[in-house]
């Protein structure tokens, strides 16, 4: 079980999503729980769940969001899931720190 949406290790760490296409508007939304206690970054994009589209718009919204460049974001898990397993590529503490800070100023 995973209690937290962020895992660092020495180059990074990975990052889990929950991933909702068709939104009326881009953005973080802060932290969702699933039944099974598995907590991840709920992120809303506009784009399409097809052809890898709403992928494109998360990593895009993430890369905004997190101050790095897309090529610092790999989806290593749920390509065509609305869970999302995410390798960050950068300073752990760093994302961390952005990560906490993205969740107080986006959680409703």
């Amino acid at each position: 079980m995973i209690s937290r949406p962020f895992r660092p290790d020495g180059t990074g760490g990975l990052l889990y999503l929950r991933v909702t296409p068709r939104s009326a508007r881009a953005q973080i939304a802060g932290l969702h729980t699933g039944a099974d206690g598995r907590v991840s970054l709920q992120v809303k994009v506009r784009a399409q769940p097809e052809k890898g589209k709403a992928n494109e718009a998360a990593i895009e919204l993430l890369a905004e969001a997190f101050g790095l460049p897309k090529r610092a974001f790999t989806i290593t898990a749920g390509e065509s899931d609305r869970l999302k397993t995410v390798r960050i590529t950068g300073n752990p503490t760093a994302i961390e720190q952005k990560l906490a800070s993205l969740v107080q100023d986006h959680t409703p």
